[in-house]
């Protein structure tokens, strides 16, 4: 942890909020969610304003594609500390290469990993396959517990499994590890920062 003190003020100040959300009526559900979410924040190594501006980068970037490629496009754009990585797959090359240029003109965009493949898009099957597979990675990284599984991303796309986040360079190798021998991953690819 860079900053103990930096931290408890956090979540120092996500108790104070939550408390003060506590004191309206009918505010339960909002206040339990947003205890998680604070601490959840607290923890996380990118700064408040990184986390905030993934969020907008994401939605910007697929709203701008949806306006100008929405047929036969399927598209998921992840961003992680400003890194995005687009996955999906793309009727042409020419497309592909268009989609990472209206990514790369969003706001605050560091860099982009462009993965899509130039391929018929996916079933809706395989993408919930894809879905179970990212869960039982996820759950490989809390029973093994090797690293603080909420600093590693997963993002899986047609069975390959991309990993992103800021990390050390050995909890890179045991979260690539452990997604590797995952049964039913067919690749792993890394999206890493490391602060090492």
């Amino acid at each position: 942890m860079k900053n103990p003190h930096r931290y408890l003020l956090s979540v120092a100040q996500g108790i104070a909020a939550i408390l003060l959300l506590a004191t309206l009526p009918g505010c339960f559900p909002l206040v339990a969610t947003g205890m998680g979410a604070a601490v959840l924040m607290a923890d996380d190594r990118r700064t408040t304003g990184a986390i905030v501006d993934d969020e907008g980068i994401e939605n910007k970037a697929l709203l701008r594609v949806q306006q100008k490629h929405s047929n036969n496009v399927h598209l998921n754009v992840t961003s992680f500390n400003r890194v995005v990585l687009l996955t999906g797959e793309v009727p042409s090359a020419e497309i592909r290469a268009d989609i990472e240029r209206i990514v790369r003109g969003v706001d605050n965009v560091r860099t982009v990993q462009n993965e899509l493949a130039v391929n018929a898009t996916t079933t809706m099957m395989l993408r919930g396959n894809d879905s179970v597979q990212t869960s039982k990675v996820k759950a490989r990284f809390l029973d093994v517990n090797k690293f603080r599984a909420n600093h590693v991303k997963v993002v899986t796309e047609n069975g390959v499994v991309y990993l992103m986040g800021i990390v050390k360079r050995q909890e890179a190798q045991d979260a690539t590890e452990i997604a590797r021998t995952t049964s039913g991953v067919q690749r792993v690819v890394r999206v890493f920062e490391y602060m090492d």
